[in-house]
């Protein structure tokens, strides 16, 4: 039980460091994308981390889509569909990466 407390403790730490910059509202997983919506700008090129509780990887955005056309920035508050390279889920957020 020890253990369990002291992750759980770990993990508040570290997310309570920095905060969101997204959620993922969708995901589409026959395309591997996943639906976003941000809480500030986010450019292609920008490096991003997703965390969830089974979720937990970082990628480069690569491409972005509003309302199916390609777009350089994801505007905030807009939700934007990515190309992602792991499963994500409703409710995963999206940090920047370090």
């Amino acid at each position: 039980m020890p253990n369990a407390k002291t992750k759980k403790g770990a993990s508040a730490v570290k997310t309570a460091k920095q905060k969101p910059i997204g959620t993922v509202t969708h995901y589409y997983g026959g395309l591997g994308v996943a639906i976003m919506k941000f809480s500030k700008p986010v450019t292609t090129g920008t490096r991003v981390r997703f965390e969830g509780a089974t979720t937990a990887f970082s990628q480069t955005v690569s491409s972005l889509e509003y309302d199916h056309k390609p777009i350089d920035v994801a505007p905030k508050g807009k939700e934007v569909g990515m190309k992602v390279e792991d499963k994500v889920r409703e409710g995963d957020h999206v940090y920047a990466a370090d």
